[in-house]
C-alpha cells in the first residue's frame, strides 16, 4: 500500500522530464557502442572475462555505485538478481542476504577475498547493515554453491568486494551530502602512485535520524531510531622488485545504532542501543616466477568483530533492562598458487589454516527476576586444500573443474567439487553455459558448545556439516553486434543435513530444502548516452521436510534502470524495484502466526550535474511513490526520501 502525497509525484515528473527529452531526441540518435564485457575474479580467483566464465555472476563497478550516491554495500546490492536482501528497520538495522532462496548464513561475504561472516553469530552469518562503499572498486556476485575455491558457508553463493588500488597522480577525493531524516554525509579519500609505491586510503561517516525501527503504522511506535557510522579503508600496494609485490589492507568501523524491542506492536524503546566495532587487516605478498609462469600469494589475515548492547529500563519498561557483549575472532592464512601452464590451460591450487574463536556475556531483569547467559570463549580450527584447473579451447569452449577438502577439528572432513563449461558462438554472439557444484557449512561455534539452559540443552558438539548440491545452465546472447545482451537462466538446489533447532534435543541435523527459480536479463545501449536494463527472478523455496515455502523469500522479483544523458553536463538515473509477497511469521505473537507480506514497487531517481573541475552536484530521490513497505513482518522501512550533495573527484 503506498501512502499519497503531492511531492514524489512532483519529483516523478522532475526525473522523467529529462529522460524523455532524452529519448524523444533530446540525443543524438545514433547507436551507442557495445556493452563492456566485465573481467571478474571471485568465480576462478583469477582476472578472467566475465565471457569466459560459465557461473551466474553479477558485476557491479564503481561508476554505477557513484552515479546512484549509495553509500553502503546493501544498498547496492538491493537489484542483484536472485537476491532477496532482509532489512531489519531503517539504516544501520541488521542486513541479511539471501541467494536463490538459501538461508542468509549461506552467503559467504568477502572483502578482497577475506572472510567477514562472524564466528559469534548464532548461525555465522554477516550483518552487512555497517559496511560502507569506500574505497569500493566493484562488487561481484556469485550465485550457487561454491565450496571448492571457498569452503564453508558458499552454500548459497559469495559476496565479495575488491577495493581500489592506487592508479595514476595522487589526487584528493572529497563528497558530502544532506537530505530527509536528517541525514549527513561525507567522505574523504587520498590515492594514487608514486615509483614503486601505491596506494588509496578513506574516511567516510554518515549519521541519520531514521525511521521507528519496530514499524510506526503499528500501533505504540513513534520514537525514530538513529543511526551513526565512522569507517576508515586504506590499502598500500608496493612493487619489490624482481617480479614481487606486497600489499597491505585495513578497514575499521565504529558505529552506534539504536533499537528497538521487537518488531510490532508496542515494540518501542527510547533507550536501547548497540555499539559495534571491527577491524579488518591482511597482508598479502605475491610473486612471479618461472618466467611469469608461476604466480604463488601468501596472505594472512585477521577479522576482529565486537558488539556492546545496552538497554537501560525507562519510564515504558520501569522494570526492564538489558546488556550484553560479543567479541569474535577470525585469523586465516593462505598459500594461493596460479600455474600458467600453457595459454589455454592454468592450474590453481593451495592451502588454508583457519582458527576463529568467540564469546558473550548476556544479562537481563525483569519484574521477574534475572536471566544470565554466557557463552565462554571457544574455538574451532579449519584446515584445507584444494585444486582448480581451467581451459580455455580455440576461443570457443572454456572449462573449469575444482575440488577441495576441507577438514574441520569438530565436525570432520567434508569435499566439495565443482565443474563448470561455457560454449561460445562468435559467429552469432551466443554463448552457453552451465554449472553443478557442491558446498558445505561447517557449524557454528554457537550451535557447537551454548551451553543448555533448564528449558533443555542448547549446543551440540557432535553436529556435522550442512551440505548442498546445485546446478544452473543459462544462455547469454548478443542482439545488434552486442548493443542489446540478452539473458535467460535456470537454477535448482538441494539442502540436506541442516541444521535445526528443537526444543528438547537443541540443534540436530535434521533439515532439508530445496530451491529452484528462473533469472532472465537485458542490457542495452541503444544510443549514445543512453543506457537501460532489466532483471526477473522467479523463484520457489521450500521446505522438504514440511512441504512449507520458505519464509522471507520473494517469488518475484523485478528491477528495471534507465539511464540517459540529458545535455552533456546533466545525466539521470531512474531505477523501478518490485519485489513480490513472501511469507513470514508474526514473532511479537505468542503463537508465531503466519503472516503475508505484501508486494511492493520501489521508484528511485538519482541526477548528476558535471560542474566543471571535477566537481560534480548529486541528486537523490528515493522511494519516490511513497510505498509502505516491510521486508521483515513488523520492522519499519523509510518513506521518500531526498538528499542532494556535492563530489570532488572518484
Amino acid at each position: 500500500m503506498a501512502r499519497k502525497s503531492p511531492r514524489p509525484a512532483a519529483f516523478l515528473v522532475f526525473i522523467l522530464g529529462p529522460l524523455s527529452f532524452s529519448l524523444l531526441g533530446g540525443q543524438d540518435q545514433k547507436t551507442g557502442p557495445p556493452l563492456r564485457h566485465d573481467i571478474v575474479v571471485t568465480a576462478t580467483r583469477l582476472e578472467t572475462p566475465r565471457r569466459e566464465v560459465a557461473s551466474a555472476v553479477t558485476v557491479i563497478p564503481a561508476e554505477a555505485l557513484a552515479r546512484t550516491g549509495k553509500t553502503t554495500v546493501a544498498e547496492a546490492l538491493a537489484d542483484v538478481p536472485g537476491l532477496a536482501s532482509l532489512q531489519y528497520g531503517g539504516p544501520g538495522g541488521t542486513v541479511s542476504v539471501s541467494i536463490r532462496g538459501a538461508n542468509s548464513e549461506h552467503t559467504l561475504v568477502l572483502v578482497d577475498g577475506i572472510e567477514l561472516n562472524d564466528p559469534i553469530n548464532p548461525s555465522r552469518s554477516y550483518d552487512l547493515a555497517h559496511l560502507t562503499l569506500d574505497q569500493v572498486e566493484r562488487i561481484e556476485v556469485l550465485r550457487g554453491p561454491q565450496g571448492p575455491l571457498y569452503g564453508s558457508d558458499a552454500l548459497g553463493g559469495v559476496i565479495n568486494i575488491v577495493t581500489k588500488k592506487g592508479q595514476g597522480r595522487p589526487r584528493l577525493n572529497l563528497a558530502a551530502s544532506a537530505g530527509s531524516l536528517s541525514t549527513v554525509s561525507g567522505t574523504l579519500g587520498f590515492g594514487g602512485a608514486s615509483g614503486r609505491l601505491s596506494f588509496s586510503a578513506g574516511l567516510s561517516y554518515l549519521g541519520t535520524e531514521g525511521v521507528s525501527a519496530a514499524d510506526s503504522a503499528l500501533d505504540g511506535n513513534s520514537e525514530r531510531d538513529g543511526y551513526r557510522n565512522l569507517s576508515f579503508s586504506g590499502r598500500a600496494d608496493v612493487d619489490l622488485g624482481r617480479g614481487t609485490e606486497a600489499s597491505l589492507l585495513v578497514r575499521a568501523t565504529r558505529d552506534r545504532v539504536e533499537l528497538d524491542n521487537f518488531g510490532g506492536p508496542f515494540g518501542d524503546d527510547p533507550n536501547s542501543r548497540q555499539d559495534y566495532g571491527s577491524l579488518l587487516v591482511r597482508g598479502q605478498v605475491r610473486s612471479r616466477l618461472l618466467g611469469n609462469r608461476w604466480e604463488p600469494r601468501f596472505s594472512f589475515s585477521v577479522v576482529s568483530a565486537g558488539r556492546d548492547h545496552d538497554n537501560p529500563a525507562d519510564s515504558l519498561h520501569p522494570f526492564d533492562s538489558e546488556t550484553g557483549r560479543f567479541d569474535s575472532l577470525n585469523l586465516k592464512a593462505e598459500w594461493l598458487n596460479h600455474l600458467y601452464l600453457h595459454p589455454a590451460q592454468t592450474l590453481t591450487f593451495g592451502a588454508e589454516l583457519e582458527a576463529e574463536r568467540g564469546g558473550s556475556d548476556y544479562e537481563s531483569r525483569s519484574a521477574w527476576g534475572s536471566f544470565l547467559s554466557r557463552f565462554p570463549n571457544k574455538r574451532a580450527a579449519t584446515a584445507a586444500v584444494y585444486v582448480q584447473d581451467q581451459w580455455r579451447v580455440a576461443g570457443r569452449f572454456f572449462f573449469t573443474a575444482g575440488v577441495r577438502l576441507d577438514r574441520h577439528d569438530r565436525a570432520g572432513s567434508a569435499i566439495t567439487y565443482r565443474l563448470a563449461p561455457a560454449l561460445a558462438f562468435p559467429e552469432t554472439g551466443t554463448l552457453v553455459r552451465a554449472t553443478f557444484g557442491t558446498g558445505f557449512k561447517a557449524p557454528s561455534l554457537y550451535q557447537l558448545y551454548a551451553p543448555g539452559t533448564g528449558w533443555g540443552p542448547i549446543g551440540n558438539a557432535s553436529l556435522e556439516p550442512e551440505r548442498a548440491a546445485g546446478w544452473d545452465a543459462g544462455v547469454e546472447q548478443d542482439v545488434l553486434g552486442g548493443i542489446i545482451v540478452l539473458s535467460a537462466g535456470y537454477f535448482r538446489n538441494a539442502f540436506r543435513n541442516l541444521v535445526t533447532f528443537d526444543f528438547t534435543r537443541g540443534y540436530i541435523n535434521v533439515g532439508r530444502a530445496r530451491t529452484e527459480g528462473i533469472e532472465l536479463g537485458l542490457e542495452a545501449r541503444p544510443a549514445a548516452g543512453l543506457w537501460a536494463s532489466l532483471s526477473y527472478t522467479r523463484q520457489k523455496a521450500r521446505d522438504e521436510d514440511t512441504g512449507l515455502t520458505l519464509l522471507r523469500r520473494p517469488g518475484h522479483k523485478l528491477a528495471a534502470e534507465l539511464r540517459g544523458r540529458v545535455l552533456s553536463p546533466l545525466e539521470a538515473t531512474l531505477t523501478v524495484l518490485h519485489i513480490g509477497r513472501s511469507e513470514d511469521r508474526d514473532y511479537s505473537a505468542f503463537s508465531y502466526p503466519q503472516v503475508t507480506l505484501a508486494p511492493y514497487t520501489l521508484l528511485n531517481a538519482a541526477l548528476n550535474l558535471r560542474l566543471g573541475g571535477g566537481l560534480e552536484a548529486i541528486a537523490r530521490f528515493e522511494n519516490v511513490l511513497n510505498a509502505r513497505y516491510a521486508s521483515v513482518w513488523g520492522y519499519g522501512r523509510p518513506g521518500f526520501t531526498a538528499s542532494v550533495g556535492v563530489r570532488l573527484g572518484r
